[in-house]
């Protein structure tokens, strides 16, 4: 077997191959292309097995090279200190460390979802990407009418009607900088569109359809929830227990344990950013629709805090998903004792 460790830039691949023993057989550079690259993959000698850290250009090398290879493998960067330590660095000393962790079984591989899943994912983060241009979009017209100071309802600008009536009756909005609101709300419209364009092709997408609509029987969870579980999560044998999910999805603090002393930090930054955000969401309105998860937030509230509550929240509702997921069966909601007793009928003759 040969071990292969490439060094990935946006133009150009570094490459270190050696056998079992450690000698080099091949190293050198080619250009980022899939071209160059099925040029190279002829001249090398079989079978062998490729390492490469991962960046934003990991996934069309991984998709090209994975037919080819016995095994192909990516790195977690933030666990590849022996690279990034090293007091002499290079694109080829690189790819030679990694080829070294890869032969000796030291590799700190990650999860490579499948193309399906990337290709959807990416969607959905785009997706984001609009919302918040929505967003950026919204403030923009909010800062144009406070700069020129007209009055207005906040609560209501970017309603239709109230905005058309604004810029057709009121009078203190300037000449100057009405081409500019109608700009900003008609690229409003736009963006709203193409979301929801994108997001309706998701949710009726054959690989997830009946996935959301398992999930979304969680008190909670939304069409955005749901599609951002299916697919940040992908395969849910990834989480073999809830503690584990907690932890990728960063609801919970890094732990520091020294003697008889341990100290909880904040949220930790090395998580899965983008279930975080729907989840904390989801879960400060979860509790207004179960009452489980209600009991939980007040629980935890009386505690601590009201964010640490929220967490607490986000917890359970990872465990919702969890059991919903590996089960492929619809959450069994629970039944709120107090609508129970409401509806229990009273014995005749007793006062209410």
């Amino acid at each position: 077997m040969y071990y292969i460790g490439l060094d990935v830039h946006k133009k150009t691949i570094s490459y270190c191959v050696k056998d079992a023993s450690g000698q080099v057989h091949q190293e050198g550079q080619i250009g980022a292309t899939r071209w160059e690259l099925d040029g190279w993959m002829k001249t090398l000698p079989q079978p062998w097995t490729v390492a490469m850290e991962a960046t934003i250009f990991t996934g069309w090398i991984y998709d090209h090279l994975l037919p080819h290879a016995q095994q192909v493998k990516v790195a977690h960067p933030l666990m590849l200190r022996a690279i990034a330590a090293a007091k002499k660095k290079n694109d080829r000393i690189d790819a030679g460390k990694i080829a070294d962790c890869l032969r000796c079984d030291f590799l700190p591989e990650c999860h490579m979802a499948s193309t399906s899943i990337r290709e959807r994912r990416r969607t959905l983060r785009y997706r984001h990407l609009l919302v918040r241009q929505m967003v950026q979009m919204k403030n923009r017209i909010s800062g144009l009418l406070m700069e020129t100071g007209v009055s207005h309802n906040k609560q209501r600008l970017h309603k239709v009607k109230y905005f058309r009536e604004l810029l057709a009756t009121n009078e203190e909005v300037n000449e100057s900088i009405r081409p500019l609101l109608r700009v900003s709300r008609d690229t409003i419209v736009r963006l709203r569109k193409t979301e929801y364009a994108l997001v309706s092709s998701l949710q009726r997408d054959p690989l997830l359809a009946e996935r959301i609509k398992r999930l979304r029987t969680v008190p909670g969870i939304g069409p955005i929830t749901a599609l951002t579980w299916a697919l940040e999560m992908g395969d849910v044998s990834r989480s073999p227990s809830i503690r584990e999910a907690i932890s990728y999805y960063g609801l919970c603090g890094d732990e520091k344990s020294s003697a008889d002393k341990v100290t909880r930090t904040p949220l930790s930054k090395q998580r899965n950013k983008h279930i975080q955000r729907v989840l904390v969401e989801a879960a400060k309105l979860a509790p207004r629709q179960d009452y489980q998860l209600a009991l939980v937030y007040e629980t935890e509230k009386q505690k601590e805090n009201a964010n640490r509550a929220t967490l607490a929240v986000a917890g359970k509702m990872v465990a919702y998903l969890l059991a919903v997921d590996r089960r492929e069966r619809d959450l069994v909601p629970f039944e709120d004792p107090r609508s129970a007793a409401a509806q229990k009928p009273r014995p005749p003759g007793e006062k209410q």
